[in-house]
């Protein structure tokens, strides 16, 4: 009777290893998984620190003009702003005013393996002059 129990524990440690060998291969997709997630959302939160940089510019220092324009933002990232106008009015005594809608993206190469890009866009609206782009 002790030699049929001792097969029986080989089968059940071999039952055991290959459970814990599944339960393993489980925990680390998650892992990897959440490695990758927290990229992603690093690499989009500096993502849209940037895009916000470009549209503080947007009245001071930028003319709030009709205007595309881009650029190379260093680390991958690549960035546009486009201005175009909304509406426009006549004050009694003063120059014209236009509401300009403002967008700003900002792309980078997305690591995973769909290997295309990214991109966080903001928009908002600035109240300009009448105005060319210089």
């Amino acid at each position: 009777m002790r030699d049929t129990e001792a097969g029986f524990t080989l089968i059940e440690v071999l039952i055991a290893f290959v459970i814990a060998m599944l339960a393993l291969g489980v925990v680390y997709e998650g892992m990897v998984g959440g490695i990758a997630a927290t990229q992603i959302a690093n690499r989009t939160e500096e993502a849209i620190s940037r895009a916000q940089s470009h549209l503080a510019a947007v009245g001071h220092g930028m003319r709030v003009v009709p205007l595309v324009q881009g650029g190379d933002d260093g680390s991958g990232f690549t960035w546009q702003i486009r201005i175009v106008p909304e509406q426009s009015g006549v004050l009694d005594h003063g120059p014209a005013m236009v509401l300009y809608q403002v967008e700003v993206s900002e792309s980078w190469p997305d690591l995973s393996a769909s290997g295309g890009r990214r991109t966080v866009v903001l928009r908002t609206r600035r109240l300009g002059t009448k105005g060319r782009a210089p």
